[in-house]
C-alpha cells in the first residue's frame, strides 16, 4: 500500500510538473525537438527501399544478401526498443534520448562511407539500434511534458512526422538514386542528426534518473533471442517459405524465448524491461491492437504500391515517390485537426470512420490494372491519407493514455516492440501472398539482377514495365526494361502480379474490418467521454 501511494504522489508532482513546464513554453520545445529527431529515424525506413536495386547493382549482391541491408535494421530496430524504458529510468530520458540519435547519427555516417555490402549492413544495425531506442523514448517525453487535455493535439502534431515521413521518403530517394548519389540517403541524415542533438541538449530537461532500477538480465536475453528469431524468421519466410527449416526453427525458438520473457517480466523480474501487464487493461490491449492492424494497412500501401508503379508500370524511384505523395499531404492535413477532435470527443468515431475508409480504398485497391490511370491512383493514396490519419495518431494517444506518468517510457516500448513485430510479419507475409500468385519464371524475372548500363557504374537499374510498353510508361517518368522481355513472358508476368496484388490488398481489407469492428469498443462519442483523465482512471 505504501508502494502505491508513494507512486500516486510522485504521479501527482510529476503532473504538477508538467503544468508547470506548460507554462513557460516547455511543452512545444519538447514537441519541436522530438518531432525533428523522431522524423529523421522513420524517414529512414523508407528512404532505403528505393536505392535497394542500385545498392545490389553497386556491391553486384545477390538478392538474399543485400535484403540484409533493410532487414537488419529492422532486426535490431525489434531488439533495441525493450531496453529503452530501462536505460531511461535508470540513467535519464534525456541522456539517452540524445545519445539514441548519436547513434543513428554514426551509422549514417558509416552507412554512406560503407565500402562493402558487410560493413553496410553492420553500419544499418547502428542505425536500428539507435532508432529503436530514440522511437518510444521521443514519445514518452511528448506525453509528460503536455497535460492530458492537450495530449491529442501534441500527438496530431507528432503524427505528421509518423506519416509524412515515410511518404517523403521514396521521393527524397529516389531523386538522389536517380542522380546517382544513392550514398546520400544516408549522409544526409547527418546535419539533421547534428542540429537534433543540439536542439535537444539546449532545449529539453532531464527526468531525475532512478539509480536503483536494476537491469533484468534474464529478461534482456530472452527478448533478444525472442525478438530477434522472429524478426529474423519473418524476413526470410517470403523467400525461403513459411515451412522452410530456417523460418520453422527461427518463429519457433523466438516465440518460445517470447513467452520465457513474458513469465520472466511478469513473475521473476523486481525491474522488468517492458511493463506487460498493462496488456491486462481492456482500452490498452484493443487501442493497441487496432493500431497494429493500422500499420499492416499502412505498410500494404507503403510495401506493395512501389512494386506495383515500378515493376508492373516502370516508374522510375522518384516517379514513384511523387505518386505516393498525395498520402503524405492528406495525412499531414488530417491527422491535427483528428488530433483536435480527439480531446473533445474521443477515439472511437475517429477510428471508426477512418477505417470505413481504409476499407473501401483498400478495396479498390484490389481493383488496379495494368493501365489505371496515375491520377486515380494519386486520389486513393490521398483517400488512403485521410483514413491514416484519423486512425494511427488516434490509437496511439488511447493506448498511451492509460499509462500513468512514471510509466510511460516503457509503455511506449512496449507498443513499439510488438510494433515492429507485427509490421516485419506483415511485410513477409503480403510478400509471400504477392509471390504465390506468380509462376517460379515469372519470380525469377523479378529476382534477377538489376540491369545498368555495364559502361555506367552510377547508372541507376531500369524499372520492369511488365504491364507498359516495351519502353515502359514513358508518360510518368518511367524507363523500362521490358524491351528485352519476350512479349508472351512480359503478358504472363503482368497477369500474374495484378492477381498476387488483387489478394495482398484483400488480405488488408479484411484487416481493416476487423480493426473497425474493434474500434467500436473504444471509448469516445456517442457515449460519454471524460477525457484522457478518464481513461487513466480506467486503468487504476
Amino acid at each position: 500500500m505504501a508502494q502505491r501511494t508513494g507512486h500516486r504522489q510522485s504521479g501527482h508532482q510529476a503532473h504538477r510538473a508538467s503544468r508547470r513546464g506548460s507554462g513557460d513554453g516547455y511543452k512545444w520545445r519538447v514537441l519541436g525537438c522530438v518531432t525533428f529527431g523522431i522524423f529523421m529515424v522513420i524517414l529512414d525506413t523508407t528512404v532505403v527501399n528505393v536505392a535497394f536495386p542500385t545498392i545490389r547493382q553497386q556491391f553486384h549482391a545477390s538478392l538474399s544478401a543485400s535484403q540484409w541491408v533493410v532487414s537488419l535494421y529492422v532486426l535490431c530496430l525489434g531488439m533495441s526498443t525493450p531496453l529503452a524504458g530501462y536505460l531511461s529510468d535508470r540513467f535519464g530520458i534525456k541522456k539517452i534520448y540524445l545519445g539514441a540519435l548519436g547513434l543513428f547519427t554514426l551509422g549514417s555516417l558509416l552507412s554512406g562511407l560503407a565500402p562493402s555490402l558487410p560493413a553496410l549492413m553492420i553500419s544499418r544495425g547502428l542505425q536500428g539500434a539507435g532508432g529503436g531506442l530514440a522511437l518510444p523514448l521521443g514519445l514518452a517525453m511528448l506525453f509528460a511534458a503536455f497535460p492530458p487535455e492537450e495530449q491529442g493535439v501534441a500527438l496530431g502534431i507528432y503524427g505528421i512526422a509518423l506519416l509524412f515521413a515515410p511518404a517523403l521518403g521514396p521521393i527524397l530517394g529516389g531523386l538522389l538514386v536517380d542522380h546517382g548519389v544513392w550514398r546520400w540517403i544516408f549522409f544526409i541524415n547527418i546535419p539533421f542528426g547534428a542540429t537534433g542533438i543540439t536542439l535537444g541538449s539546449i532545449l529539453l530537461r532531464e527526468k531525475v534518473a532512478q539509480g536503483t532500477v536494476r537491469l533484468d538480465k534474464l529478461g534482456l536475453l530472452f527478448s533478444v533471442i525472442g525478438f530477434g528469431a522472429t524478426l529474423y524468421g519473418a524476413s526470410v519466410a517470403a523467400d525461403s517459405g513459411w515451412t522452410s527449416p530456417p523460418v520453422l526453427v527461427s518463429f519457433g525458438a523466438g516465440i518460445a524465448a517470447l513467452a520465457a520473457f513474458i513469465v520472466i517480466d511478469m513473475r521473476v523480474a523486481k525491474d522488468p524491461l517492458l511493463d506487460f501487464p498493462l496488456f491486462g487493461n481492456r482500452i490498452f490491449l484493443n487501442a493497441s491492437v487496432v493500431g497494429y492492424v493500422s500499420v499492416v494497412a499502412l505498410f500494404g500501401a507503403e510495401f506493395l504500391l512501389p512494386i506495383y508503379l515500378q515493376s508492373l508500370r516502370g516508374l522510375t524511384a522518384f516517379h514513384t515517390g511523387l505518386v505516393l505523395l498525395p498520402l503524405a499531404i492528406a495525412a499531414g492535413i488530417i491527422t491535427p485537426l483528428a488530433g483536435r477532435l480527439y480531446d473533445h470527443i474521443g477515439p472511437r468515431i475517429l477510428v471508426v470512420a477512418g477505417f470505413a475508409v481504409l476499407c473501401v480504398n483498400t478495396w479498390q485497391l484490389s481493383k488496379l490494372t495494368g493501365d489505371t490511370s496515375m491520377g486515380h491512383i494519386r486520389f486513393l493514396m490521398a483517400l488512403r491519407g485521410i483514413a491514416l490519419g484519423l486512425t494511427v495518431q488516434s490509437t496511439y494517444t488511447t493506448a498511451l493514455g492509460t499509462v500513468d506518468r512514471q510509466r510511460i517510457a516503457r509503455g511506449s516500448a512496449l507498443i513499439n516492440s510488438m510494433r515492429f513485430v507485427v509490421q516485419s510479419l506483415a511485410v513477409a507475409l503480403l510478400a509471400t501472398i504477392l509471390a504465390t500468385a506468380q509462376s517460379p519464371r515469372v519470380r525469377q524475372l523479378q529476382n534477377s539482377p538489376p540491369q545498368g548500363q555495364s559502361n555506367q557504374p552510377h547508372a541507376r537499374p531500369a524499372p520492369l514495365a511488365l504491364c507498359g510498353s516495351a519502353g515502359g510508361d514513358a508518360s510518368n517518368g518511367g524507363g523500362g526494361k521490358a524491351a528485352a522481355i519476350p512479349a508472351a513472358l512480359r503478358a504472363e508476368g503482368c497477369r500474374e502480379s495484378l492477381k498476387g496484388f488483387e489478394h495482398a490488398y484483400r488480405f488488408t481489407f479484411y484487416m481493416a474490418i476487423v480493426a473497425l469492428l474493434l474500434g467500436v469498443w473504444l471509448p469516445g462519442w456517442p457515449f460519454e467521454w471524460g477525457g484522457r483523465k478518464r481513461l487513466r482512471a480506467a486503468a487504476t
